[in-house]
């Protein structure tokens, strides 16, 4: 089985902007992930964290979630974001955590599923940008698709 915190990093790291950003993988769940980024090396000009850089964390944090779901089948795929939408509901002024999860357990069977018999499927996720308090401060819900590799 694929060590999925290393294949994860492994390509996150590949990836300028990711560099850039500083993303660290926090958790890998059953049924979630989280990332983190450290504040600093997201700011906007009022000392808050850029809304590019929450959305990219909370867009990737998806993407880690869905790939890490295909690879612990045992499955690698080309996964992307199909669409999304954003709320944000306050600024970030600390380190940033994004934790993407299904929108139910139920959902992450039939994408492997999906995957399995088709390789192809989709999935909707739900990511949140936790705020110290266990608050949330914005909220991605985006649908992903998978594909085999050529």
């Amino acid at each position: 089985m694929t060590d999925i915190h290393t294949w994860l990093t492994t390509r996150m790291q590949a990836m300028p902007p990711v560099r850039m950003m500083q993303v660290a993988l926090a958790e890998v769940g059953d049924t979630h992930v989280c990332l983190s980024a450290p504040l600093a090396d997201n700011l906007n000009d009022k000392d808050s964290a850029f809304g590019g850089s929450l959305v990219a964390l909370m867009t990737l944090a998806g993407w880690a979630l869905a790939s890490a779901q295909l690879l612990r089948a045992g499955f690698e795929a080309d996964v992307y974001v199909a669409d999304s939408e954003v709320k944000y509901l306050k600024p970030v002024k600390t380190d940033l955590l994004a934790r993407a999860q299904a929108v139910s357990p139920e959902s992450l069977q039939a994408f492997v599923a999906a995957f399995a018999a088709r390789g192809k499927a989709r999935i909707s996720l739900q990511v949140c940008m936790q705020l110290a308090d266990g608050t949330s401060a914005c909220q991605l819900t985006g649908r992903y698709v998978a594909w085999a590799r050529a």
